[in-house]
């Protein structure tokens, strides 16, 4: 189930991006998407995640209110639109399959397929 993430790039504190992640495979629109990311020296850590439906999303306090995570279960893809972006968002985003499970888990180890990440970078 490759994953390919992008729409990463180099933006204005303030500003807006959509990373976007494309998945192979039928059986997308069964599973949680979440993107997590991962600033230099620092350890990878949760942003948004969205149940297969797109029924139930979850966010990161770090992030809430600012950023929103949708899906296309049609095209087969996530969608992580950021705005009012700041300066430490600034990290590489991973988009990630999580199971099948009606939650939506905040933990890496509950997602088995990543992209190769896309990276954001926020100037100030």
């Amino acid at each position: 189930v490759p994953l390919q993430a992008c729409g990463g790039g180099l933006v204005q504190a303030g500003g807006s991006l959509r990373l976007s992640c494309a998945a192979s495979g039928r059986t997308f629109s069964t599973y949680v998407m979440g993107w997590f990311r991962q600033a230099p020296g620092k350890e990878r850590e949760f942003v948004a995640a969205i149940t297969w439906g797109g029924y139930t999303t979850s966010y990161a306090d770090s992030v809430k209110g600012r950023f929103t995570i949708s899906r296309d279960n049609a095209k087969n893809t996530v969608y992580l639109q950021m705005s009012s972006l700041k300066p430490e968002d600034t990290a590489v985003y991973y988009c990630a399959r999580g199971g099948t499970s009606y939650t939506t888990p905040r933990t890496a180890s509950s997602y088995d397929y990543w992209g190769q990440g896309t990276l954001v970078t926020v100037s100030s």
